[in-house]
């Protein structure tokens, strides 16, 4: 009884865990993309990344020009548009590193 008390608790399948494995890709009809979207990559993929950006920041001047002389409404719609252009953005910058997939 001593000698099992002794004895760690160790899991003895441990050494298996250590192994990385590479998950397998997920290839189904679903997943599939239309002549559209790779079209869409495509153009998306030949603008530079900071462009987008630049015309975030526009937005946001624009807004914030509209604000200040009294053109509620139109600064809003102005200041919307800057989500979109970095959503954008963002998808144009993962086309580019990962490629379609």
């Amino acid at each position: 009884m001593e000698n099992e008390a002794a004895k760690p608790d160790v899991n003895p399948m441990s050494d298996r865990s250590e192994n990385v494995y590479e998950p397998s890709p997920v290839v189904r009809d679903a997943h599939a993309e239309s002549a559209f979207t790779r079209v869409i990559e495509q153009q998306s993929a030949k603008l530079p990344s900071h462009l987008f950006l630049f015309a975030a920041l526009g937005s946001m001047s624009l807004s914030i020009g509209l604000a200040v002389s009294g053109r509620r409404d139109a600064s809003h719609f102005a200041a919307t548009a800057a989500n979109a252009l970095l959503t954008m953005g963002v998808y144009n910058k993962v086309v580019k590193l990962l490629g379609p997939r």
